[in-house]
């Protein structure tokens, strides 16, 4: 089966964000990049009962190359960063994760850039952006989303989620988790108060540090 491998890992994923609380129902998507194909969950599906055939395989300009059913909604977001998006410090993008986090998308009303509340934000960024709001599916979120992502791994789309993406799909998720983590705590801390929040010059270091991090 074509790019099987990649599409059990979006089946897995795509569940895991429902048991996580990152979507509800049909919301969110996710893709993995294999050379020139894109493995992406389908458009209006209930998570719970794919499997691999089910994953539609898309080329870089969004024709169908395998699988019965149509691709996310959410094409036109995942190609753009496949074709344009730059990573940071130039590692390969392989994986995007879309979600509807409820607290990260309640964070996504009230700013235009993510408080900067803890240094795991650096994960993502020295800033997580919020795009303006767009009609999903358009070319105008596309393109909003692309303007937030500049320099960054992840950003809020305004009035509707998270995308983030990574050299892998354990990277994407992760970042997903930690984008969602940090707004909810910035939404618990400004509950009793008003939060201390962290100097950007302190995030810009912490990104530094993060290059470093972990067994190599």
């Amino acid at each position: 089966m074509l790019l099987g491998e990649q599409r059990s890992a979006v089946c897995d994923h795509a569940r895991r964000m429902v048991a996580d609380g990152l979507v509800v129902g049909t919301s969110g998507n996710i893709s993995v990049r294999a050379g020139d194909l894109v493995a992406v969950t389908p458009t209006g599906v209930d998570y719970e009962s794919l499997v691999a055939r089910d994953i539609p395989v898309v080329a870089l300009d969004g024709s169908v190359v395998a699988g019965a059913l149509a691709p996310t909604s959410e094409l036109p977001m995942h190609l753009s960063v496949y074709r344009e998006a730059a990573d940071p410090d130039g590692e390969e993008i392989t994986a995007i994760v879309h979600t509807h986090a409820v607290h990260a998308t309640a964070v996504s009303t009230l700013v235009d850039e993510v408080p900067s509340v803890h240094y795991v934000l650096a994960t993502v960024g020295a800033t997580v952006r919020v795009a303006p709001y767009a009609t999903y599916g358009t070319q105008e979120l596309a393109e909003a989303m692309l303007a937030a992502l500049e320099g960054r791994r992840g950003c809020l789309l305004a009035n509707h989620g998270t995308l983030t993406y990574g050299g892998s799909l354990t990277a994407a998720y992760h970042r997903a988790q930690q984008l969602e983590w940090a707004c909810r705590l910035w939404l618990l801390a400004s509950s009793a108060g008003t939060p201390r929040l962290l100097p950007r010059a302190e995030l810009e270091h912490v990104v530094e540090k993060l290059r470093s991090y972990g067994q190599g």
